[in-house]
């Protein structure tokens, strides 16, 4: 396993690059706390033990089927004990995980497909149509495996595992920069690409998590609840609860069940879950919040877009400071900043109002400008990291690594500025920022000024062509209930609070802001959304 590495400068080469193979956390589980739980959904509970067995016996399954070291095992399942046994399977073997989000369509699902060159595809039976176009799209796809009866598929998932139990397989030798995972990016410019985490980053990565985002974690005092598909932030969070040996509960329903998930708060003493701000302004707004007890919660940890401050405070007064921000992109393993719980606060003087936190540890950020010089404090450029944390490139996409990547530095594509006291400030994506009449426009800035307005529940503001300015800010708005809209009155409103030139030219009502398959706000969806309802009049 050994590769020629060039000695450092008064160093040496390492010797050795061998890691941990993550899969040896369940094996340590299985050891320490063999007959505790370790997954537990509606009446089904699975121990350690069981785990160990089940993770073994797909493994070896798999291996028969010629799966071995570097394969990659592409996943297409909504959250289940399956996803979490798929996942240490691959790792257990030295295979990649390649999961999807379940929520892609077709033609993305056959576009991953043919992108990761995958030899074996475990899907639920309810994606069947999507397993048949990625067995379409793909000629490297040599077996199907169907989470449950279904038509074209080899195998099913139960009959395979039940039929391998009792065989053994241990954890496959890795080195650091062996890939474990396919992390798909939202593809919100184009195609999802695949960023390739490794055995190693990995292992800091959950580190990290344990020191920055939950500290003081352990088997006996805590349990996990996992509302956030596993296939991607909930999956590395999921990591983090294995490495302790800490029971993860998931919910039964298919979809987000507000008082489903306050239930299992309480029925299990939930202490922490990761998340995303619209789905805890969800939480904290709903009526089951009142009639349950969820004082074991010590990390509410959100990430994936800013909290709007409006949306922070109710959070903050309705469940104490359990709160935990941190920013990160799915190449970085989330791994960027933190602003944990004693930075939350509902009082603006006592809190870095707008911070994602500071640098994680053994992480660096910098402020760069066009040409990858630094820019002093307070001043606006591109967020750009180094550290353990960040992936090792995009698979099979040399143009998008060399466009990420600058002097050793991956170029996150968001904008900001760190303050004198190395707090970060996000304005925006660079892909997001407009110029209207010579003067840069940030849409962050905006959309939080116009949510301080008590008639205004959401919103999202794109730059889209004017003849006269070149650009113009258009406005996404949805409104609080039973508010009417009143274009004039929140236009005088605007003007009285910001410069002319980042007022909105133009507004559109909806009932909800259009999301993508993974949940989120992304300006090309609500771009595309105005332009249709431009073009119909």
């Amino acid at each position: 396993m050994s590769r020629d590495i060039e000695a450092p400068v008064g160093g040496v080469a390492p010797v050795s690059r061998r890691v941990m193979n993550l899969a040896y956390w369940l094996t340590q589980a299985a050891r320490r706390y063999s007959e505790q739980p370790a997954l537990v959904m509606g009446d089904e509970v699975r121990s350690w033990s069981e785990l160990d067995q089940r993770v073994s016996a797909l493994a070896y399954a798999l291996r028969q089927l010629g799966v071995t070291r570097g394969d990659r095992i592409l996943v297409h399942s909504r959250n289940g004990f399956e996803m979490v046994e798929t996942q240490l399977a691959a790792f257990r073997l030295g295979a990649v995980w390649a999961p999807v989000n379940y929520r892609i369509s077709q033609d993305e699902g056959g576009w991953l497909s043919e992108l990761t060159g995958a030899r074996v595809l475990i899907h639920s039976a309810e994606f069947s149509a999507h397993a048949a176009a990625m067995r379409q799209a793909s000629r490297s796809l040599c077996h199907t495996i169907s989470i449950g009866p279904c038509d074209g598929a080899d195998e099913e998932y139960q009959e395979l595992v039940s039929r391998h139990l009792g065989q053994t397989c241990r954890n496959v030798d890795v080195e650091h920069d062996d890939p474990c995972w396919f992390f798909f990016t939202s593809g919100t410019t184009g195609r999802p690409k695949a960023a390739v985490l490794t055995h190693g980053q990995m292992g800091f990565v959950v580190t990290n998590h344990l020191c920055d985002l939950m500290p003081a974690t352990d088997q006996s005092s805590d349990a996990s609840l996992v509302i956030a598909p596993l296939s991607h932030g909930s999956g590395i969070h999921y990591l983090t609860q294995l490495a302790r040996g800490v029971t993860t509960v998931l919910p039964v329903g298919s979809g987000l069940d507000v008082e489903e998930v306050w239930g299992l708060v309480e029925r299990y003493r939930i202490t922490n879950l990761f998340t995303v701000p619209t789905i805890v302004k969800m939480l904290i707004e709903h009526p089951a919040l009142e009639t349950v007890d969820h004082s074991s919660l010590r990390y509410i940890i959100y990430a994936g877009a800013p909290m709007y401050r409006t949306d922070q405070q109710a959070a903050l007064k309705q469940l104490g400071n359990v709160l935990v921000q941190y920013y990160g992109l799915g190449e970085v393993t989330g791994n960027i900043t933190v602003l944990p719980p004693a930075m939350h606060s509902v009082d603006d003087e006592a809190m870095k109002v707008g911070s994602c936190g500071h640098e994680r540890t053994a992480m660096q950020v910098s402020i760069q400008d066009e040409d990858g010089h630094e820019v002093m404090p307070g001043e606006s450029g591109e967020i750009c990291v180094c550290g353990p944390a960040v992936f090792a490139g995009y698979y099979a996409n040399p143009e998008a690594n060399s466009k990420s990547f600058r002097n050793g530095w991956f170029r996150t594509g968001d904008l900001g500025h760190i303050d004198p006291q190395g707090f970060v400030y996000l304005t925006g994506r660079a892909s997001d920022m407009f110029i209207s009449g010579g003067s840069n426009v940030y849409p962050r800035e905006i959309e939080e000024k116009m949510l301080t307005h008590p008639d205004i529940e959401e919103v999202a503001i794109v730059g889209m062509p004017d003849e006269r300015w070149g650009e113009v800010g258009v406005a996404a708005v949805v409104l609080a209930p039973g508010q009417v809209w009143d274009l004039e009155n929140m236009r005088d409103w605007m003007r009285a609070r910001m410069t002319s030139y980042k007022v909105p030219q133009r507004f559109h009502c909806f009932d909800a802001l259009p999301r993508s398959s993974y949940g989120k706000i992304t300006k090309k969806i609500v771009r595309e959304a105005i332009e249709e309802r431009e073009r119909a009049g």
